[in-house]
């Protein structure tokens, strides 16, 4: 199956792309399937079910919200960030929601939207129902929805499939799976991994329509970045937790490019922090390739921009192409997704992504991004995911910054390496997957142990 760069990054909002994103998608998914058939208008309930991770922690990750937003015919990336705690308080005091923007219907907070805490769907920990009722009780629509990591929806149709890929049958001139796939391409054409994602994307949209598109998720990238610098105070949800990258922006500012030998670092820190504040927020993101873990890849790519002297639009491309081409092979054979492998999952994904795009802009080969990537993803196995209060805070946004760090340090060590190495990005990607089927449901995003339970919520 052929995943493209646009599915990997999208625009999006915070604070989860499988929490909030993904129930967007599926809420507005159902309501423009009641439109398509013609029974909008006899709708006169609708009732949403979220279970296992979403509804352990669905209320710390907005995915409340973000159904509210997606029955009333929102996107997650046209959505108006600002407005969102005004118009869900509309709902919830009213009592009424204009599905799709057009019908209007009786709907209690309290009634027809239900957090399942401890009960899950068979298919994946991130499910949902939503049944359309009319005037009287009948079913006029029911449908059971997968958020699978990333912000990817999938129904019980795609779910009988590979859970982990988005059905596309799309040819592609360089079909790969696996990360050896990847370096076979390369070898039998002499193109670098970033050329074979562009050729491959060449299927689906013009080179000038990749390059903008590109650049717009850079631009929001950079937008995100100056967002989280600007803004001070406390996030949102109860755990008082003090926004910190506008201090540090003054602060490393006010040092005017005077600092040890690790004063680059601080800025891609920063960077990571600022997104991540973003995140925690609710405000505009790149999903990249997850929310929980969308710091990561705007920070690399800022150290990049900023300190390697001959970086150029043209080098932010091959970045994120190089980039989504790793991300296309951890999604097909391991997963993106807290809830299912734990952390390792989201932030060593986006690690190992971040390390591959620096590596090939820095003029490694094929087999120097596949090792960067491989170091990226081994030395995250086993990190769960356990977020405090159920909040994308705790210690996720710090974890960002130190994924960051550990995706510049995995490029710089394979570019002193012939990209020879003893474990292969496939294994490592085996080995995590292995490790998630092993690791306890506590682990995977329920916050139901790890730091959730030892640490106080204020």
């Amino acid at each position: 199956m052929a995943i493209s760069v646009f599915d990997l990054f999208s625009i999006g909002i915070g604070p989860s792309s499988s929490h909030t994103v993904g129930p967007m998608r599926a809420a507005r998914t159902f309501v423009d399937g009641l439109a398509a058939d013609g029974l909008l208008p006899t709708a006169t309930r609708v009732r949403a079910e979220l279970f296992g991770s979403l509804g352990a922690t669905g209320h710390g990750h907005g995915s409340d919200k973000a159904v509210l937003l997606g029955l009333a015919g929102e996107r997650p990336e046209e959505v108006d960030t600002d407005s969102v705690p005004e118009r869900v308080a509309a709902i919830r005091e009213s009592r009424r929601l204009r599905l799709r923007g057009e019908h209007e219907i009786a709907f209690s907070v309290e009634k027809d939207l239900l957090m399942h805490r401890r009960r899950s769907l068979p298919a994946h920990p991130n499910g949902m129902t939503f049944r359309a009722f009319d005037a009287g009780g009948a079913v006029l629509r029911e449908r059971v929805y997968y958020s699978v990591g990333g912000g990817f929806v999938l129904d019980e149709s795609g779910m009988r499939g590979d859970p982990a890929i988005v059905e596309d049958s799309t040819p592609v001139p360089h079909p790969f799976r696996t990360g050896a796939d990847l370096l076979e391409q390369c070898r039998t054409s002499g193109l670098p991994i970033s050329q074979i994602m562009l050729r491959n994307e060449l299927c689906w949209r013009t080179g000038d329509e990749i390059k903008a598109g590109l650049l717009e998720i850079w631009r929001v990238m950079v937008e995100c970045v100056r967002n989280g610098c600007e803004h001070d105070g406390v996030l949102p949800g109860g755990l008082k937790v003090p926004r910190r990258a506008k201090a540090l922006h003054d602060k490393l500012r006010a040092q005017d490019g005077v600092g040890d030998a690790l004063h680059a670092m601080d800025w891609v820190s920063l960077y990571a922090l600022a997104v991540n504040e973003e995140n925690a927020a609710g405000g505009r993101v790149v999903t990249a390739p997850t929310n929980g873990a969308a710091g990561i890849i705007p920070a690399v790519l800022h150290y990049y921009t900023r300190f390697i002297r001959t970086a150029n639009d043209e080098g932010v491309i091959t970045f994120l192409l190089t980039a989504g081409a790793l991300g296309s092979v951890l999604k097909q054979t391991g997963s993106i997704s807290g809830a299912e492998v734990g952390c390792q999952g989201e932030v060593g994904s986006a690690c190992a992504m971040a390390a591959a795009g620096l590596t090939e802009v820095l003029g490694g080969t094929p087999a120097q991004v596949e090792n960067a990537a491989e170091i990226g993803v081994e030395h995250h196995l086993g990190l769960t995911c356990d977020p405090v209060g159920g909040l994308v805070q705790i210690p996720c946004i710090e974890r960002n910054a130190v994924g960051a760090s550990k995706a510049i340090h995995a490029a710089r060590m394979a570019m002193w390496g012939d990209g020879s190495h003893v474990v292969a990005l496939d294994k490592a990607i085996k080995t995590m997957r292995e490790t998630g089927a092993d690791m306890k449901v506590k682990y995977k995003e329920t916050a139901r142990g790890g730091l959730a339970v030892n640490v106080i919520e204020c």
